[in-house]
């Protein structure tokens, strides 16, 4: 489709009403899409409240790409600072989808066992450049402070992750645009930014589709922030305004592994496993190819917080490798290999008469059914006893719980929560505003970023976090442009 882009104008339409003492005094401003001439001029009105009437600039206007957590999370902190700024988020689809179904639905906030300032561990891209102020401006306590403090009670897991103590994303979720109607965000779904450029006068033009109507608008503002998580739109609207985009390959992902007698062992968990990947592409050592963790037996091979954790480490290796390497499993971590051959030796001395089936050590609490994955990768029928199982066997056993390999021949996809290492390069931003270092008043948060975490709620932080920042430096610029046009 191709159109010639009028003459921009920005009208606005103000009124005010006098109310009680109690309630606070609100200003509508309707903020003008310019359309082709093929198509209808539409309006769309943002209510702003305010305890005055304020005459507004263009230059008042913020569009957020993204109507997930770090966009809305973005978008209210920007209109709590500075409530003079025409606030318009565009969602392509449904407004926080991700934090819908993130946690099996639950919504996994944030962790709370990390310290601000030992966050940024957890990052496998960003880990480095996320050293500086970024945590300390708007860290997890931060986080579930602000939520706790608009009513929704949080809850700390043992393993750090923070819940709703509702058990449902929704307390979230309501949370999130309830304080956005407050604030006055206007929030538009089903409508596509298809493009973006940067005028003479520092403003951005955009155009947005919407996806149900072939209807196109055009819109100016003078502050962009594009937080449209691992969409191809972010990343389009980006190289548009002259950023690069590092390729984005899947992060957090379970191992597909090619054993028949493990699919059997579908549903068997392990509180604490040592799993470390051999990949031949990777020769020199990497310590994040270990990962210590709970891991889960599924139908198609590995999973478990472990699992994900090394799969977000390794997501580039993996990927360049064909997600095709080797899974060393230690089974039982906190024992030492000659410790484990003790005890078997121990094991068969008590037991002689027993099958070797039903009498597994009970130091090593493992379940039946893997125990005799065990002894059948070793050769050991279910009618042997103890007293037939050779030295060597003992030997063969105690090494395949502390090294048992497996074959992964691919990846699988984490449930629904599809997360991706690329985007656009930290090095192009300004961490401590998230403002591009590239095209002035253009801002991004989220996942749209070369940066992602491990499970835990740590890709959440970095929305969180680098929304509130963001946020806060476009608030804190629109408020300081309200107060020079308000001078004398």
């Amino acid at each position: 489709m191709s159109f010639t882009l009028p003459r921009y104008f920005l009208r606005f339409h103000l009124s005010f009403t006098s109310r009680t003492a109690s309630t606070r005094a609100k200003n509508n401003h309707g903020y003008l899409f310019l359309a082709p001439k093929a198509n209808t001029t539409k309006f769309t009105t943002a209510s702003i409240p305010g305890d005055k009437p304020q005459k507004l600039s263009a230059e008042e206007l913020l569009v957020v790409v993204g109507g997930g957590a770090a966009g809305v999370y973005g978008a209210i902190r920007a209109k709590t600072v500075a409530s003079n700024l025409n606030v318009l988020v565009i969602e392509k689809g449904k407004l926080l989808s991700k934090v819908k179904i993130s946690g099996g639905g639950r919504c996994n906030v944030t962790n709370g066992h990390c310290a601000d300032n030992l966050v940024r561990y957890h990052y496998p891209r960003g880990n480095k450049e996320l050293r500086g102020s970024f945590f300390n401006v708007h860290g997890p306590t931060d986080t579930m402070s602000w939520f706790v403090d608009k009513g929704v009670d949080l809850k700390t897991e043992d393993d750090g992750r923070v819940f709703p103590v509702s058990n449902n994303s929704s307390s979230v979720i309501d949370c999130l645009l309830s304080e956005a109607k407050c604030r006055g965000v206007s929030l538009q779904t089903e409508k596509l930014v298809t493009s973006a450029s940067a005028s003479a006068s520092g403003k951005f033009l955009l155009k947005i589709e919407k996806r149900t109507l072939k209807s196109v608008e055009l819109v100016e503002a003078y502050y962009l922030l594009i937080a449209s998580g691992s969409s191809q739109q972010g990343h389009n609207l980006a190289v548009q305004l002259g950023h690069s985009i590092v390729d984005p390959v899947p992060s957090l992902f379970t191992f597909k592994i090619e054993d028949a007698q493990l699919v059997e062992l579908s549903g068997v968990t392990f509180s604490k496993v040592i799993v470390k990947l051999k990949l031949e592409n990777v020769q020199r050592n990497i310590p994040q190819l270990t990962q210590v963790g709970p891991m889960l037996v599924t139908h198609w091979g590995l999973s478990g917080p472990a699992i994900l954790r090394l799969s977000a480490w390794g997501a580039r290796y993996l990927y360049s490798s064909g997600y095709k390497g080797k899974l060393i499993v230690d089974f039982v971590p906190d024992l030492h290999v000659e410790d484990l051959k003790s005890m078997l030796s121990q094991q068969k001395n008590r037991f002689l008469k027993q099958k070797v089936l039903n009498s597994c050590p009970m130091e090593l609490q493992l379940v039946k059914r893997f125990w005799k994955y065990i002894l059948d990768r070793e050769g050991l029928v279910g009618d042997t006893l103890w007293a037939s199982v050779s030295n060597s066997s003992i030997v063969s056993i105690a090494n395949l719980l502390k090294h048992c390999t497996f074959e992964v021949k691919g990846k699988g996809q984490f449930k629904d929560e599809f997360v991706t290492a690329g985007g656009v390069p930290l090095s192009e931003i300004h961490l401590n505003t998230m403002e591009s270092r590239i095209q002035p008043n253009l801002y991004f948060a989220g996942e749209v970023l070369n940066v992602d975490g491990v499970t835990g709620g740590f890709n959440f932080q970095n929305a969180w976090s680098g929304g509130y920042i963001a946020g806060s430096t476009i608030g804190r610029l629109a408020a300081g442009n309200a107060n020079l046009v308000g001078a004398p």
